[in-house]
């Protein structure tokens, strides 16, 4: 299969020959030959190649940490300036868009609503709609496929930069996808287009494509990453670890207080659909009990096709909660530019999740509300802009 990079100049549309063009990267933006988008689109005969634009992380991975904000240089390979759209300016302003006329974007997302990267491509879309530039959208694998969907749909009430509207936790769409349902709800006058891959199908996960796994962040190391992630993010709005600082981020999992036996046993009595637990003890190197011993627990994917993510975060949450109720702390603000709504509502997209944790709920009724959200939103939204098959 070819991503959008890959057969960009061959698809380029007609109209925008000759554009001057800035372009959205970041490290993970290569094509199935290893070569980086700058360097493809710097060489290209079909359009002018003006300024570089990096999301969270950077153009290629400038910052390790998470909510770590990058300042704008001039890139030394090509000699054109960087754009930070992770700092005070998460939109481009007009200053910078002054010198193009097209903003290309080609970078892969991992099928999670929180991963913000699909928020920095809605803030370019926005930018260009009020300023009349087009957008091109170079198209990318889910790395989760394209037919499962889970977890609660962000209420417009909770609109964060981890959230800006309304989509499943795990969306199962692509960016392209997604571009063409913002732009059609919300800036119905954008010049769009999009490049879409070939020989992608919806069955497929992201080691079935055979391109390369280029990490997109410097937690999301593996497939495996991404497939825990639209779960286990949601321990971002707690005073868990959720494995940054580790080798497995987001897979390992606990606190100092928690006794890793005592967990996995309460933890198996729920009969989680497609993953096992393992007790473990682990040091997280930075972020959260940087330096302390941690007990938790280890996620292991049986099923990854029957494995529910999002369920399944939501679980560990609930059971620490019930466990360890004196010890346990929910996350306080400010969490990624929101400095007064609860990071794990903004997360969540709704306080309904964390209510309910509070209340005792059991995790099968919950499950119960957010899969009807999700349903009655790929029914009434998200069928109408699948580009495959």
């Amino acid at each position: 299969m070819q991503t959008g990079l890959d057969i960009c100049n061959k698809r380029w549309p007609k109209k925008l020959n000759g554009a001057r063009v800035g372009l959205v990267v970041h490290p993970a933006s290569v094509n199935s030959s290893f070569e980086h988008a700058v360097d493809c689109c710097a060489s290209s005969n079909r359009f002018k190649l003006k300024a570089l634009f990096g999301p969270q992380h950077g153009i290629r991975g400038e910052t390790q940490d998470n909510m770590i904000e990058w300042a704008g240089f001039k890139d030394g390979k090509t000699g054109l300036p960087v754009y930070s759209l992770y700092s005070d300016q998460r939109k481009p302003v007009p200053e910078m868009l002054k010198n193009i006329d097209v903003m290309l974007i080609d970078m892969q997302d991992v099928g999670a609503r929180y991963y913000t990267f699909i928020w920095t491509m809605e803030l370019c879309m926005q930018a260009c709609h009020e300023l009349g530039k087009s957008v091109v959208i170079l198209d990318r694998p889910n790395p989760l496929g394209g037919n499962l969907t889970e977890g609660t749909v962000l209420d417009m009430e909770f609109t964060s930069f981890v959230g800006l509207r309304p989509l499943p936790v795990r969306h199962g769409m692509t960016i392209a996808e997604i571009a063409c349902y913002i732009k059609d709800t919300f800036y119905s006058s954008l010049d769009l287009h999009v490049i879409p891959m070939k020989g992608w199908e919806r069955k497929t996960w992201y080691d079935q494509t055979r391109l390369p796994w280029i990490i997109p962040s410097p937690n999301m190391p593996t497939l495996d990453t991404a497939i825990v992630y639209p779960g286990m993010c949601l321990l971002e709005g707690t005073e868990l670890s959720e494995g940054r600082g580790t080798t497995r981020p987001f897979e390992l999992f606990g606190a100092p207080f928690i006794d890793p036996e005592v967990l996995v046993k309460r933890l198996m009595t729920l009969n989680l659909p497609g993953v096992a637990f393992r007790p473990v003890y682990f040091q997280p190197t930075f972020q959260k009990f940087a330096d302390e011993l941690c007990g938790g627990a280890q996620i292991h994917i049986i099923n990854r096709k029957k494995y529910k993510s999002f369920k399944t975060g939501v679980a560990v949450i609930k059971t620490v909660y019930d466990l360890y109720n004196s010890e346990f702390e929910w996350k306080n603000p400010p969490y990624e530019y929101e400095e007064k709504k609860m990071p794990l509502d903004i997360l969540a997209g709704t306080d309904r999740l964390r209510n309910d944790i509070e209340a005792g709920e059991k995790i099968n009724h919950m499950e119960d509300w957010w899969k009807q959200e999700c349903l009655e939103f790929g029914k009434n939204v998200r069928k109408k802009y699948l580009i495959y098959k």
